[in-house]
């Protein structure tokens, strides 16, 4: 038996979702989904295909006029100098991306750096591939961004590969041009591999820029870029992520896990993914308009009804709200917990209907806080800032 994957958490979001399936009519800002649909040209694309009977085996690494799409679209968007469409490879999602990533990169006993709140399955997919998730603090007073010393402080001789989430999940922090450029500095210096997570990298606010790690002087040698169509192109059911490496031996590794977990993607799915590209990309831009505009009505109504129990500031990246809970708040007075970022979950979701997830799901750092999806449409938002105002109305309660 595969008694290794009992060390493997399952994320609690998992457990949110069975909650919310009990909750009639709920608030469902506890998924990271947005509320559009995805945009006509893919669904078209993938009518097409359907219709043309295209539903059968693919290379495994990609269609091959999505990969130059994909080459394409890196060299001109993200500034990474591929090399060719076979340095790229079509994933199920982003999660498998980086599980493909780990499972090719790690050897038992290796240690990765993590952020600390994360996305549960950065870790997981680190210990999936028996190896050592370390965290190291983002911290919110900077913007939810690395203490760059600390971050170097936590690197060892069995450091493999520094992660990297920006824009982040669940945060909303963005990394500076000069925060990449140091970490960047990190990984030539020391030897060591960057695993860059860019899911978010259309989500930027108030003048904040993405930029893409490959795109540094010599550190796409270094670095393993990882994307996904689901946030771009609302497109989280249809599971279309991609990759890129360098290293011919690294590809070759990740190429038999890809094999040997998914043979090929989907096929329909990868032609959606050439109608995401090749058709007009005015709604990524529309969407951004709308995000931010959710943002801020959740916001001003998180000032008006929260009635101070829960604070943040507003991200500048991604489309979460990780909000602090007053420490003096309880969900009854004289109630012991054990976890204040699950007592108000579960208070929130039970007696509010209002979806989240608890901070210390996405590690230590976390604890204390919890996770809204603002992306969602704006009368669900409402409907929930509404609930959150019957429901803290008045001072914190008090042990």
């Amino acid at each position: 038996m595969g008694s290794f994957l009992d060390s493997v958490p399952f994320s609690g979001i998992i457990r949110i979702r069975d909650m919310m399936y009990a909750v009639k009519d709920p608030f469902r800002l506890d998924q990271g989904d947005v509320s559009f649909d995805a945009p006509d040209t893919v669904k078209r694309a993938m009518h097409r295909a359907i219709d043309e009977n295209k539903t059968h085996y693919l290379q495994t690494t990609g269609l091959p006029h999505l990969l130059d799409l994909l080459a394409d679209k890196l060299r001109t968007k993200n500034g990474t100098p591929i090399g060719s469409s076979d340095e790229v490879m079509v994933t199920t999602g982003g999660i498998h991306a980086l599980y493909i990533v780990c499972q090719a990169l790690l050897e038992p006993g290796d240690e990765v750096i993590v952020p600390d709140p994360e996305w549960p399955p950065a870790a997981g997919n680190v210990k999936a591939a028996h190896a050592v998730p370390v965290p190291c603090p983002l911290h919110e007073h900077l913007g939810w961004r690395y203490d760059l010393a600390e971050l170097e402080s936590k690197i060892t001789p069995k450091t493999r590969a520094i992660y990297i989430n920006s824009p982040h999940n669940p945060t909303g922090g963005v990394l500076t041009r000069d925060d990449v450029e140091r970490i960047a500095a990190l990984v030539r210096d020391r030897g060591l591999w960057l695993i860059s997570d860019e899911a978010y990298e259309d989500v930027v606010f108030d003048g904040a820029t993405h930029v893409s790690p490959a795109s540094l002087p010599g550190l796409y040698e270094r670095t393993i870029p990882v994307y996904t169509f689901s946030k771009t192109y609302a497109m989280t059911g249809l599971r279309l992520g991609y990759l890129a490496a360098r290293d011919a031996k690294l590809r070759e590794r990740m190429k038999k896990a890809l094999f040997y977990t998914a043979s090929n993607i989907a096929s329909v799915v990868q032609y959606g993914g050439v109608g995401a590209l090749e058709g007009s990309q005015e709604s990524i831009g529309a969407f951004l308009t709308e995000l931010q505009a959710r943002r801020d009505l959740f916001y001003d109504g998180i000032r008006r009804y929260a009635s101070g129990v829960l604070t943040g500031e507003a991200p500048r990246g991604a489309f979460y709200a990780f909000l602090k809970i007053d420490p003096a708040w309880r969900p009854q007075a004289g109630k012991p917990i054990e976890s204040l970022s699950w007592a108000m979950a579960e208070h929130l979701i039970s007696q509010g209907r209002i979806g989240c997830v608890p901070g210390v799901d996405f590690g230590a750092t976390g604890e204390g806080y919890v996770r809204f999806c603002f992306a969602r449409d704006r009368r669900e938002l409402t409907g929930a800032l509404e609930s959150l105002r019957s429901l803290l109305a008045g001072a914190p309660v008090r042990s």
